[in-house]
This record gives structure tokens, C-alpha cells and sequence, in this order.
């Protein structure tokens, strides 16, 4: 079963590294992965996808959340919760299916993104069910090209996030270490 799961992370060097090799460590096979700055240029937003056993999902959140650089982590796939997906289809077809393909393209909410006396760029954005459909329905109209985004998700929770104190390194051990006189806190 795929689990969405939502992370705010440290925007830092290796934080990536970190999440995708525990998750492919324990075997979990990554669908889809996004990542951007937030707001704040020192965090970053990712929503990961993974194929896991419904057993696991809570044992998946909490290996994300002991990661250093992992801030919060949330599982949102049965939570109240947006999740978008973008695919960019470029479509070479005849000049007598051109309006037809437009049509389509505004059932869909794509737009159109360039246009060429081959064909056209069109981008779309919805569900991943939805945008299946959308590839499908362009593939009867010629020669296709797609590549997809991955999701992006966020909680519809009104409840304000909790977060994790960012995991001490370097100097930072050092300086817990003088301030309360246990090794590694």
C-alpha cells in the first residue's frame, strides 16, 4: 500500500541522503519524492511516497523522526490532507486533431504551455488518478511524451505542527556535553 509522508526538514547538506537511505535500507520502495525550500530558506518541505505494509506506516514515521535534520513527519495518507501532482505531455499530432486535443485540455484544467506546427506542450495538475486518465485520453491523439512531478501534500489539520529540536552535531554535542556533563545528552 503507498503511505504519503510528510516531512519538514533542516534545509542542509546530506538531509536527503539521509531519509531515501533509511527508507531504501528496510526495503521500502520510493515512489515518488518532492522536495522544496519552505517559506523559510533554512527548512524544506518533502512528500515522499512509499510502497509499504499497512502494518508499518507508524514504524516508517518514527524511523523518519530520529533522523538528524527531521524536524516533523506526518503520515497523511488517511488524514485530511491536499495532495497535488503536476505532468508536463507534449503531444505531436496532425493539424486536423489540434482542436479537438485543446478540448480536452480544457476538460482537464491543463494548459496550454507552448504550441508548435508539430504539436503541443500542455501541463496539468490534480489527483495522480486524474492525471493518469489525462495521458491516456492526449496517447489517442498521437505521439506522446510525459514526465511527472511527484506528489506534493499538506495537512488540512488545524492543529499546529510540533516540532522536533534539531539533533545536536559537531560542536553542538560538545557544547551539551560541557552544559550538562552527559555524553550525547
Amino acid at each position: 500500500m503507498l503511505q504519503v509522508i510528510s516531512l519538514l526538514v533542516e534545509n542542509k547538506p546530506g538531509a536527503l541522503m539521509r531519509i531515501t537511505g533509511v527508507l531504501t535500507a528496510r526495503g521500502y520502495n520510493i515512489e515518488s519524492l518532492t522536495v522544496a525550500r519552505t517559506l523559510d530558506p533554512a527548512l524544506s518541505h518533502m512528500t515522499i511516497v512509499v510502497d509499504v505494509d499497512p502494518s508499518l506506516r507508524s514504524l516508517v514515521i518514527k524511523q523518519m523522526i530520529k533522523l538528524i535534520n527531521v524536524l516533523q513527519a506526518s503520515d497523511l495518507t488517511e488524514s485530511r490532507a491536499v495532495a497535488r501532482e503536476m505532468v508536463l505531455v507534449r503531444v505531436k499530432a496532425p493539424v486536423d486533431r489540434r482542436t479537438a486535443i485543446l478540448k480536452e485540455a480544457e476538460i482537464f484544467g491543463a494548459r496550454v504551455i507552448d504550441s508548435s506546427v508539430e504539436g503541443f506542450a500542455l501541463e496539468a495538475t490534480g489527483d495522480p488518478e486524474k492525471l493518469d486518465e489525462f495521458i491516456d485520453v492526449m496517447r489517442s491523439y498521437g505521439e506522446l511524451d510525459a514526465t511527472r512531478s511527484g506528489l506534493v501534500a499538506i495537512s488540512l489539520e488545524g492543529k499546529k505542527p510540533r516540532l522536533s529540536p534539531p539533533v545536536p552535531t559537531g560542536s553542538g554535542v560538545e557544547k551539551l556535553e560541557q552544559k550538562t556533563g552527559v555524553p550525547n545528552g
